[in-house]
């Protein structure tokens, strides 16, 4: 059975199928998808697709161009120059080590210099698509390294222009030829039937049509695009606004390849143009969920498009290129972290993240062979590289995650922690934005306090803001010895990592039991956590915010603020009653899915609530509402004016 029909629904079945398990064990969504690859394509899957996987392909690379306009809206051009260093110095050391390097290797195995220096380009580049679905996924885009990364494969995409400009003159004079010692250049398919503005242009011409291209973006992207998208949105149709959103998108990427440039990197010239737009937001909605269905689809053509055959005939040679090229750029890419004093784990992350080839092999690689750089057979098992290096970037994050990480934490390049030359009747671990208010309560009540943290640059805000604290991790027995935690009244834990908060409940608990433990839960199932490991308060932290956000609702919709009080109380004395019956059960099993005993106790909980709230105003009505009267006409509108 083939048609469109069977192979849209073979590749969405592969995808909700496999994504979800994959993200159930921990792997995350884009190793699902490159197992769902696999698992339907024809070298050991079941061989539902394999013919069309190129032409999906191609189609579901228009992903990766989304994927840069969303980037691009995210930069504001002011932070775009702040990176230059970065952009320009990293990644360009990054793709010129890397690609001399292995040409180096190529060479002392015998290659001509430019089919060498040809496969070096090819493995310099990283896959964007890859890369920062999973640095988003795991919120690690905002870090240090995820910067870095971000920069490095920003260059790459500008350097893939010059690349295709430079590939067509690193053939070898005659071309490669092929077993039977023919001349292939002439053979070489001809580039594909893509219309262009620039054919048989000057170089000065060239010149001029590309950066009148790039103009075309920048100043219609600023003039035109905000009375166009006004014009539209005024319309309240939402289909309307989604079809100008991708006519945008698609339309700068068929200007940008009309003129020879990167689709993708035009892509993100006109999201970084956007940025500043008050219609950014309607954007993003418009173009993400394209945007994330194309990447799931690429990424299943990179699974299915494996050929294993190749594999199994020669797997010495291709596993060989396939750890030598990913060891090669990691090491390039660590020394580079060093070189431009990243942290010690933001450096492993951008070795760990980029060390494997990316989707613009596939281009390249095309390229070349139609160029009559590369020799087709060559090119296939250098394909089959690529693919396998994308396949395993996942378990490198995994490894970075679980192995790596967690070592440098407490690793020696960290700042020394601060020497505590004071003590008090309160410790607190974490002054973000919970502990700080905790902090100031007490200390405005003339309670001395002790405030750790292991965050040197909120350490540094706040003793700006004339806000003592401490830099030093909380966990640590000495330093919650130095202090004074053996004569504090109460131990505050405040910070946001789940399970460091656990295990400082636990350690305060077994060591200094006549101390006082008061902790801040994320959900039910923390706050349960941290009961059970000792805790004599948890308190959710957005428990009594939602509790007034609801309570001013109520205010907003006309009924009287003596009710909403009592519903208010009634409301949180139900509250702490259900969730205190409900720990036993919770405790016997914490897993609610399974747990069928604690189900039915929520359920029996939540429909007693309207009857609780209600029974609460029948019998307490008589004895406690005699003293007030109704409320005044127009108090509604007084309620307006508050706050």
């Amino acid at each position: 059975m083939d048609g469109i029909w069977f192979i849209a629904f073979v590749y969405l079945a592969a995808a909700v199928l496999a994504v979800p398990v994959a993200n159930r064990l921990g792997l995350g969504s884009v190793l699902g998808y490159l197992i769902a690859g696999i698992l339907i394509g024809p070298g050991l899957g079941l061989g539902l697709v394999g013919r069309e996987t190129q032409d999906v392909q191609q189609v579901a690379e228009f992903g990766v161009v989304m994927m840069l306009f969303l980037v691009g809206l995210e930069l504001e051009p002011q932070r775009l120059w702040e990176m230059r260093l970065r952009l320009l110095g990293l990644g360009g050391l990054q793709v010129g080590l890397t690609a001399l390097l292995i040409a180096a290797g190529a060479v002392a195995l015998g290659r001509y210099w430019g089919l060498a220096l040809a496969i070096g380009l090819v493995f310099a580049m990283s896959s964007t698509a890859i890369v920062l679905q999973t640095l988003s996924e795991k919120g690690l885009t905002k870090t240090e390294g995820g910067r870095a990364c971000f920069a490095v494969l920003l260059f790459q995409d500008i350097a893939v222009i010059a690349v295709l400009a430079l590939i067509p003159l690193l053939a070898r004079p005659g071309g490669w030829r092929d077993a039977a010692g023919h001349a292939a250049a002439g053979a070489a398919p001809a580039a594909h039937g893509t219309a262009t503005l620039v054919a048989g242009l000057p170089d000065w011409g060239y010149a001029l049509v590309v950066l009148g291209a790039i103009a075309a973006v920048v100043l219609g992207g600023h003039y035109l695009s905000r009375p166009l998208f006004r014009f539209i949105a005024d319309s309240r149709l939402r289909e309307v606004f989604t079809a100008s959103a991708l006519l945008l998108v698609i339309g700068t990427a068929l200007l940008m390849t009309l003129v020879g440039l990167s689709p993708a990197l035009g892509a993100f010239l006109a999201g970084v143009v956007l940025a500043n737009s008050e219609f950014r937001h309607e954007l993003q909605s418009a173009i993400e969920p394209f945007k994330g269905l194309l990447m799931g689809i690429f990424f299943i053509t990179v699974g299915a498009g494996i050929d294993f055959g190749i594999l199994f005939a020669d797997y010495a040679t291709v596993l060989g290129l396939t750890f030598g090229v990913m060891g090669l750029k990691a090491a390039v890419l660590l020394g580079l972290a060093r070189l431009f004093r990243l942290p010690a784990g933001d450096g492993w992350l951008v070795a760990l993240s980029l060390a494997q080839a990316g989707e613009f092999g596939f281009v390249l690689l095309a390229f070349c062979v139609q160029n009559a750089v590369i020799p087709t057979a060559l090119a296939r098992t250098l394909s089959l590289v690529v693919a396998l290096s994308m396949l395993l970037t996942p378990a490198l994050f995994i490894l970075y995650e679980r192995l790596i990480a967690p070592r440098l934490r407490t690793d020696a390049d960290e700042p020394a922690p601060d020497t505590i030359d004071e003590q008090g009747a309160v410790v607190i671990a974490g002054i973000g934005r919970f502990g700080q208010v905790v902090n100031s309560l007490l200390v405005a009540a003339g309670v001395r306090t002790v405030v750790l943290d292991h965050r040197a640059e909120q350490i540094d805000l706040l003793r700006k803001l004339d806000i003592k604290s401490y830099y030093g991790d909380a966990s640590r027995p000495d330093l919650l010895h130095a202090a004074g935690i053996a004569q504090a009244r109460l131990f505050i834990v405040a910070i946001d990592d789940q399970d460091r908060a656990v295990e400082m409940v636990e350690y305060v608990r077994r060591t200094y039991p006549q101390v006082r433990i008061l902790a801040r839960a994320y959900d039910v199932g923390h706050m349960y956590l941290l009961k059970k490991a000792g805790a004599d308060v948890a308190l959710r932290e957005v428990y009594h915010g939602s509790l007034s956000l609801g309570a001013a609702a109520l205010r907003r919709l006309g009924f009287h603020p003596y009710k909403v009080e009592r519903m208010t109380r009634a409301f949180r004395r139900h509250q702490s009653e259900g969730l205190d019956g409900m720990y036993d059960l919770w405790d016997q099993d914490p897993d609610i899915a399974r747990n069928l005993a604690l189900q039915a106790h929520i359920r029996a909980y939540v429909g007693s609530l309207q009857d609780a709230l209600n029974a609460d105003r029948r019998d307490l009505h008589d004895r406690t509402e005699r003293g007030w009267t109704p409320p005044p006409k127009g108090f509604a509108q007084e309620l307006d004016d508050e706050a």
